[in-house]
């Protein structure tokens, strides 16, 4: 009977210890995915998105092996004339975004409503890989506010620039109905704010991004600046992305200097690429390589083509400005003019802004003018 029992708990033993093995083996296929193979996953979402519908989308590779907790992130914006439309078309993306979780052995949660939209997490077991956000833009009622507009012609893109300190001047801008492209200073008291409520609208918003000047303009308290290494150039602009959420595309705030350094700019244009941002010159300086570089590097790229509408900021002037733009429209095919928040800015865009259909020149965002 002794040596009976003593076979029985070698077997149990044996047997604790298989199931252990078989647990632990589980356990190990479980784990959290490798920093590569989460990115490799957020391609793979990318392109699933993108196919199921057209959408903007976003990504930023922010998860590293070194932090458990980190994860990569995906901005979608999807935009429609409609609410039901717009439901219609995150359903299918939720549906391509089913199909590439379930390859990857990925359980989604969510989705939690916020003031950025809907928010889902994507995770293997108990690890969070992936986050989402969807955020949805629906179409003003005003016809003159989206930027799909019907029949050939001459194009204008407007940027109005500085915009992050004064919430009144954003308002301002909203009021005009007309598709005008927001470009936000980071970390301003209002940015984000005005971001947000900018996309909530319909309007396109960009980041202007502060770069050295050569002259002795105020800085701010980032910029970009010669010298910098591609990782100092990536860290500062995934920073100032994240104080203005969901941007379509970047401008140079000043930048005289930063813009004609062709090192600096081969730093910064892959950067933007990765974040599928678009990038528009302001042309602060004749010597400016910035446009050319985005062009090599494969960024989708314009410049500011016509005079800035308000050196001179009073009404008359800056309705002359604005005149002369929509005639270089006319003239050009497409143009793009930058302004920036002040009230005779404003009052002449209410003036001369609702003459350009008559004029043949349709206002479009600047994204419509990007290649």
């Amino acid at each position: 009977m002794t040596s009976r029992r003593r076979l029985n708990r070698a077997l149990t033993l044996l047997s604790v210890a298989a199931l252990l093995a078989v647990l632990l083996a589980g356990c190990g296929k479980s784990q959290r995915p490798s920093t590569l193979e989460i990115h490799a996953i957020t391609r793979d979402f990318a392109a699933a998105l993108r196919s199921a519908a057209p959408v903007e989308v976003r990504t930023e590779l922010r998860a590293t092996d070194q932090n458990t907790e980190s994860t990569d992130l995906i901005n979608i914006t999807v935009r429609a004339d409609s609410r039901d439309a717009a439901q219609e078309i995150v359903a299918r993306l939720l549906r391509a975004l089913g199909g590439v979780a379930t390859r990857h052995r990925l359980s989604q949660e969510g989705p939690l409503e916020s003031r950025e939209g809907q928010l889902y997490g994507y995770q293997r077991a108990g690890n969070v890989t992936h986050q989402l956000r969807i955020h949805e833009q629906i179409a003003s009622a005003s016809r003159e506010l989206s930027s799909a507009q019907e029949g050939a012609g001459p194009r204008l893109a407007i940027i109005l620039d500085d915009l992050g300190n004064d919430r009144a001047a954003a308002d301002a801008i909203f009021l005009l109905q007309c598709p005008i492209t927001i470009s936000l200073l980071p970390n301003h008291p209002h940015s984000a704010e005005i971001a947000e409520e900018a996309h909530r609208r319909g309007y396109q918003v960009m980041l202007h991004l502060p770069m050295k000047a050569v002259g002795t303009e105020r800085p701010e308290a980032q910029e970009l600046h010669s010298g910098m290494s591609a990782d100092e150039v990536n860290a500062m602009v995934g920073n100032l992305l994240q104080a203005v959420p969901d941007v379509a595309g970047v401008n140079n705030h000043q930048g005289s200097q930063s813009t004609a350094d062709a090192a600096l700019m081969d730093e910064l244009m892959p950067v933007l690429r990765s974040h599928n941002l678009f990038y528009v010159d302001s042309r602060t300086t004749a010597a400016t390589v910035a446009y050319d570089t985005a062009q090599h590097f494969g960024v989708r790229s314009a410049f500011r083509n016509v005079p800035f509408l308000d050196d001179v900021a009073e009404v008359g002037a800056v309705r002359k400005q604005l005149n002369l733009a929509l005639r270089d429209a006319r003239k050009k095919g497409d143009a793009i003019a930058i302004g920036h928040p002040h009230p005779a800015t404003l009052q002449a865009l209410r003036e001369i802004l609702p003459q350009a259909k008559s004029q043949g020149v349709h206002l479009v965002f600047v994204s419509e003018l990007v290649h």
